[in-house]
């Protein structure tokens, strides 16, 4: 096949009809056709296009975005069914005629016994030129000729199926979707996005053994064994992705389930805390003096509250030349700091023993015990929920900055879960932590929004009452959804004691970290990269980049 090749796929050109022809070379404008019809009711398609871009379902239906997942071959298209009040999230593919699709199947069933050990060593990109190159040689050997529209139909099935995540490879590539979930066989499944919250998708397993199959090469992903005997994955791919799943009818009644929480290889950042209304400038400006002098600090939240976004955030301020060492259950926390150590628990073989613990198996307990070894400034645990809690503590206590989440609602009750079986941490433990971030899901009109709803301060330990004394410095308004500052700050006293700055030389520091905050939002700088660019310039010339971002400070009379 010749590289000069153009291939188009049908796009709408716009909400009232017209359509666009996208081309490797780029786009260009096609003459509207009222028939769109696909999937076999066109004579002139799928042969003239990789792609084709079926009409809305219904009347009712109107496109809200439309996406290229992996032009010119895949595609999104998400919209709001104005009758049933819904939105509606369509996975849309190339569509293949009788032929192409006896022929995929043909290829896929034979590929499996023919293709070699050494694709299970070569990286993404070497796979898909093994197996395109695998493709071309079974049908140039048998005859099989195929024009280049047909070719590349079949190959990017073929490649999305060995190479990438098969049905839902297109809700992978998708940057907006958080979760993706299955509740069972012929059942469809949900997104959640990040605007439009949950939504149902048109990508549906009508086969038992196709879910089944599906869900076992999830589990080969993560390099962990599903079967009948050992029914439920927990487990992470290489790539990052979360996996949760459960294998045919063993433990859900529906059939198997997966929910895949997609890895972002963009972290959350600072900016984003702000551009998304998760906290203000200023409160940002304060995580970054909390992290720059080594607050401990834990983030509690419910489900979805967003802790471990706002966790990323916060070590990004984490000085460049300090030692970090992150311990996770699954990998979501990513830093571009050079000296740091990311460690993932890891499940065990065979039977538990006297300890509760299978063969092989490493554990948050284990991890936390070695990294206190590894002499870290900094020490991030995704989340604290067993024993390990109480070391984690005795290293706040030694010195050691920790930054951990929990799923708690309050300072009371993260007090009773670290109090209480399993995690049973002394109460006057507790004193070594110097910040609590409360974080929030709530409803702001039609849409959900995350709030940090307080940012507080343990300033010490009332032996008499035998309660932590606290100071909330950060509290959000919910009904001006705005921040409040709530007039004073422990943080601010140590420092000022610490680098003896007076009262308004510690406000005018503050000031020029709210401005560079404030800078790097209204610029829309959500890159981490560009963030920490100018996080470390601050560190080692903060002057030069105060006349770079042309601060002036307020002059007060």
């Amino acid at each position: 096949m010749a590289a000069a090749t153009s291939f188009k796929v049908r796009v709408p050109k716009s909400r009232t009809g017209g359509l666009a022809e996208i081309t490797r070379g780029g786009v260009s404008r096609a003459e509207p056709k009222k028939d769109a019809t696909l999937a076999g009711g066109s004579s002139d398609l799928p042969g003239t296009y990789i792609t084709a871009v079926p009409p809305l379902a219904e009347a009712a239906m109107t496109e809200v975005e439309f996406l290229a997942v992996q032009p010119p071959y895949s595609f999104a298209r998400l919209s709001y069914n104005e009758r049933k009040k819904e939105y509606l999230y369509e996975v849309i593919e190339p569509q293949l005629s009788s032929s192409e699709a006896q022929l995929l199947k043909h290829l896929k069933e034979t590929l499996v016994h023919i293709l070699g050990s050494e694709g299970t060593i070569m990286g993404a990109a070497d796979k898909r030129a093994y197996l395109r190159a695998s493709v071309e040689n079974y049908l140039k050997t048998r005859g099989v000729t195929l024009s280049p529209l047909s070719t590349e139909r079949i190959n990017y099935y073929i490649l999305r199926d060995f190479v990438g995540y098969g049905p839902v490879d297109v809700l992978i590539g998708d940057e907006s979707i958080e979760d993706i979930s299955c509740d069972g066989v012929e059942i469809p499944l949900y997104v959640f996005h990040k605007r439009y919250e949950s939504v149902k998708t048109n990508v549906i397993f009508d086969s038992e053994d196709v879910l089944n199959s599906f869900v076992v090469s999830l589990g080969q992903r993560c390099g962990k064994q599903v079967s009948v005997s050992n029914p439920i994955l927990d487990g992470t791919t290489p790539e990052g992705h979360r996996v949760q799943a459960t294998y045919a009818r063993e433990v859900t009644t529906r059939g198997a389930s997966f929910t895949i929480r997609r890895f972002k290889e963009k972290p959350f950042t600072p900016v984003d805390l702000i551009l998304q209304g998760t906290a203000s400038d200023e409160m940002v400006a304060y995580l970054w003096l909390a992290a720059e002098n080594g607050e401990s600090m834990i983030i509690c939240g419910g489900p979805a509250a967003g802790k471990t976004s706002t966790l990323n955030a916060a070590a990004l301020f984490i000085p460049p030349t300090a030692k970090v060492v992150s311990l996770e259950d699954t990998r979501e926390v990513n830093l571009p700091h050079e000296n740091w150590i990311p460690g993932a628990t890891r499940s065990g073989t065979g039977d538990r023993g006297p300890d509760g613990k299978a063969a092989g198996e490493v554990d948050m307990f284990d991890l936390v015990r070695a990294a206190l070894r590894q002499r870290p400034n900094y020490i991030i645990v995704g989340e604290v929920r067993g024993k390990e809690t109480y070391t984690m503590f005795q290293a706040m206590a030694t010195g050691h900055t920790t930054y951990s989440t929990m799923h708690a609602d309050s300072v009371k009750s993260m007090v009773n879960r670290l109090e209480n079986p399993p995690i049973n941490t002394p109460r006057i433990l507790l004193s070594a932590l110097k910040n609590v971030i409360i974080q929030v899901q709530a409803r702001s009109g039609n849409a959900v929004v995350r709030r940090i709803k307080q940012i507080l301060e343990i300033v010490g330990f009332e032996p008499e009452t035998n309660e932590l004394i606290t100071n909330t410095v950060y509290e959000w308004d919910a009904g001006k959804d705005t921040f409040l500052f709530k007039g004073h700050s422990f943080l601010f006293d140590s420092l000022m004691e610490l680098k003896n700055l007076t009262h308004e030389e510690m406000e005018a520091e503050f000031r020029r970290r709210v401005a560079v905050v404030r800078y790097m939002a209204d610029n829309k700088f959500t890159d981490h990269r560009q963030i920490w660019q100018i996080i470390t310039s601050y560190y080692k010339d903060p002057a030069e980049v105060m006349q770079r971002i042309g601060y002036v400070p307020e002059v007060t009379a």
